[in-house]
């Protein structure tokens, strides 16, 4: 079996800092928070509240997301041999579910709004949208370069993401309410906001569904593998495969190959390192566990089922 680890001191002190963001962005989520609730019930303004309502999900979400951040650095043992490396993808789905659950309600009590509208106090909407602006704009900016790369700081990049572009439409809506008395537009706002958190929210929860449920990785095409690997001369053929996602950084493979020859040991420890170098190279597959075989009377389908 072959794996590719890179535990240096560089990644320990990355991690730290990723946590280290992201406590700064949970304290920043509450002051937004509780200066919204108390703002949207003074001037009753729906976009004001679900915005805080968002913020407020914003929150535990940065929670679960630091939480599996110090969980994932934890080591190995007996009882888990993977330790907590699943952590963070299972951040990633919860906090994708919160996301579309929030979006539901903000549609129905839009809709109600629709059927009960009533006077808005703009300028306290207007003051405290910009506050929020401001505080998850330098939030997102904190966690953009490790959304790219990691599947939890993601979840968390896309609530604080939204919520700024929630107060962007919430400050439009408080700046029309004032200039022009316009007030039927922050129901609308309220649904605009809650239609985008559907889309992003969907995109993160199908990703890291996939991933929780070992499904192959999109851009990873089995039977190429086994047109690659059945190159090598020695090889008869390679069956009962299977391909998934640890986490961010681990995509594993483990597969049965039935050898021409009864080859010895060394042979085969030689023939390895070149599937290694394979599949690492060509499919970014960096945990390897071969089973070799030879005259074996099983199932040779790529797929068996187990």
């Amino acid at each position: 079996m072959s794996h590719s680890h890179s535990h240096n001191h560089s990644n320990h002190n990355h991690s730290n800092l990723k946590g280290r963001n992201l406590v700064i962005s949970i304290l920043l989520n509450i002051v937004i928070t509780v200066a919204q609730v108390i703002g949207g019930l003074l001037s009753g303004s729906l976009s004001l509240l679900s915005d805080a309502l968002h913020n407020f999900t914003d929150v535990l979400s940065l929670i679960v997301s630091y939480i599996a951040n110090v969980l994932a650095k934890k080591s190995a043992s007996l009882q888990r041999t993977f330790g907590f490396k699943r952590a963070e993808i299972l951040a990633a789905f919860v906090n994708a579910s919160t996301l579309i659950i929030i979006a539901v309600l903000l549609i129905i009590e839009a809709i109600k709004r629709f059927q009960n509208p009533v006077e808005i106090e703009s300028n306290l909407v207007i003051w405290l949208s910009l506050l929020a602006i401001f505080a998850n704009g330098f939030s997102v900016l904190l966690l953009k370069k490790d959304a790219a790369k990691n599947m939890n700081m993601r979840s968390a990049y896309l609530h604080l993401l939204t919520d700024m572009l929630a107060s962007v439409a919430v400050l439009i809506g408080g700046l029309l309410m004032k200039f022009y008395e316009i007030f039927w537009v922050d129901t609308v706002l309220t649904l605009v906001i809650a239609l985008y958190l559907v889309w992003v929210g969907f995109d993160l929860l199908k990703d890291s569904f996939r991933v929780l449920m070992l499904f192959t990785p999109e851009d990873i095409h089995v039977k190429d593998i086994i047109k690659e690997v059945q190159q090598i001369e020695s090889i008869k053929n390679v069956h009962h495969v299977h391909v998934w996602q640890l986490n961010e950084d681990e995509v594993h493979l483990e597969a049965h190959i039935d050898f021409k020859d009864n080859i010895s040991l060394s042979e085969f420890d030689k023939i390895l390192e070149d599937i290694e170098e394979i599949l690492y190279h060509k499919f970014k597959i960096n945990h390897v566990n071969i089973q070799p075989e030879f005259g074996k009377c099983d199932a040779k389908d790529i797929i068996v089922q187990d």
